[in-house]
Order: C-alpha cells, then sequence, then structure tokens
C-alpha cells in the first residue's frame, strides 16, 4: 500500500506508541485522525502536524463515538485505509492478592477497552474500507492492532492484561480470513518493554532493571520503532493474519 496515500485512523494516537505510529505516518506523505480521549494532547499533536492530522475525541468502546470519528475521517479525507489500535491500559492486580479476589470491574475495564475497543475500531474502520478502489494488489485496507508479549508470557498481576492482549492476538487470523475477501488485512504487534508515558513514570532504578531484560539490545523499546514496524506493515502487502513480536528477543520471565 503507498505511504503517500494512506489515510489513517490511529486510536490512543496523542500519545505513546499511537502518537509514534501517527508522526511516522505523517513523515512518510500519509494522512492520520488521532482518536484519543486526552483533548489536550490530541488538538497539539494535530496542530504540530498540521493539515495532514486532524484530531477527534474518542470513546473507542462506545459505537457512537468511534461512528463519529469514521465519519470525521470520511469528511475531512474522503476515506480510511488503515486503521492503527493503539489504546490501552494496564491495570495490575492478583487473581486473589491481599485484599481478597481481583476486582471484576477492573478486569472487565482491561477487556473493553484493549479488547473490545480494538474490535470495535477495527469493524467500523473496515466498513469504511470496502468503498475504496483496490490498489494493484487488490488491497483497499489494513488493519493493524497492538498486542503485547504478556499476550503470551503474562506475569504475575496480569490476567486482566494477559487476557485481552491475548484476545487481540487471537482475533489476528480469524479477522484476516473474515476480511480477505474485501481486500484488507489484519496484522497485530505485540511488543515488548517500551518507553512509553505508563513506564516513563517509573523510578529510574525500576526502567533501568526492565531495560536490562531484553536480549539485545540492552535497552526499553523507543516509541519511534513502533512506529517504523506500522509504517512498514502498512507498505508490505504480503503481512496479513500474523503477530509480529517487536521486542529485542525478550521473554518475560
Amino acid at each position: 500500500m503507498n505511504l503517500e496515500q494512506t489515510i489513517a485512523l490511529v486510536s490512543g494516537g496523542a500519545s505513546g506508541l499511537g502518537a509514534a505510529s501517527v508522526k511516522a505516518i505523517v513523515a512518510a506523505g500519509g494522512k492520520a485522525v488521532i482518536l484519543d480521549r486526552d483533548a489536550d494532547r490530541g488538538v497539539a499533536l494535530a496542530d504540530d502536524l498540521g493539515n495532514a492530522a486532524r484530531f477527534v475525541q474518542t470513546d473507542v468502546t462506545d459505537e457512537d463515538s468511534v461512528k463519529e470519528a469514521v465519519a470525521q475521517a470520511l469528511s475531512a479525507f474522503g476515506r480510511i485505509t488503515a486503521a492503527v489500535s493503539c489504546a490501552g491500559i494496564a491495570l495490575a492486580a492478583k487473581t486473589v492478592g491481599k485484599d481478597g479476589p481481583h476486582p471484576l470491574e477492573m478486569f472487565q475495564k482491561t477487556i473493553d477497552i484493549n479488547l473490545v475497543g480494538s474490535f470495535n475500531v477495527a469493524r467500523l474502520a473496515a466498513e469504511a474500507m470496502q468503498a475504496n478502489d483496490v490498489d494493484a494488489d487488490g488491497q483497499r485496507g489494513v488493519i493493524i492492532n497492538t498486542a503485547s508479549v504478556a499476550a503470551f508470557e503474562g506475569q504475575k498481576g496480569q490476567p486482566a492484561y494477559a487476557a485481552s492482549k491475548g484476545g487481540v492476538a487471537a482475533m489476528t487470523l480469524p479477522m484476516a480470513r473474515d476480511l480477505a475477501g474485501q481486500g484488507i488485512r489484519v496484522m497485530a504487534i505485540a511488543p515488548g518493554l517500551f518507553l512509553t508515558p505508563m513506564l516513563e513514570g517509573l523510578p529510574e532504578a525500576a526502567q533501568e532493571a526492565l531495560a536490562s531484560q531484553p536480549l539485545f539490545p540492552k535497552r526499553l523499546g523507543r516509541p519511534e520503532e513502533f512506529g517504523d514496524m506500522v509504517r512498514t506493515i502498512i507498505a508490505s502487502p504480503y503481512l496479513n493474519g500474523s503477530v509480529i513480536r517487536l521486542d529485542a528477543g525478550i521473554r518475560l520471565p
């Protein structure tokens, strides 16, 4: 898919991996619609990127909210050729801890945002993509969801997060099969430990301890490296139905 002709919805696009994806797409000549609940950051990023970006305050768990974002993207740019889901939370609690069983509300919230929200954006973006003309490979669009290495090696206190990201990984192939007839590819990226706002809030000693875990290079991932992978997937028509680990060889203990 031609990156210069890419028009992408990016959820969680105001910060972290989402913002890196937005910047990577725009830097390649494409356009992006930033979906996020954080209006201050979203507006600031869109302003920085000029005419190549728009911000729409969006709750990915709400059908009407995402429908409105899709409508605004179509109004602004005429079509949608990519959907990148980066909106997510990481709430930690053991199945049974000192204060009792894992709060059910916390588990449901994690699933709703990380898994249901990703599917909500993907399905509504795919509906819009069906109207696109096909390219030389018969493509109309590409969907890229964010899983995590925790989908495969969840740690203590991560049953909700691991379940949500495991769901993202597991739905990649069936969604690709569902949408192949429409010329829409579906991929997922499973990042390892990245220097996102979530990790930036940790003490320096904790960051250094985490940075020692990857095999090589021995550091936290940079958001722009995630953005580069998003750009690679968009540009590579033979990538479909798979989950790519972007983790410097880390295997969580």
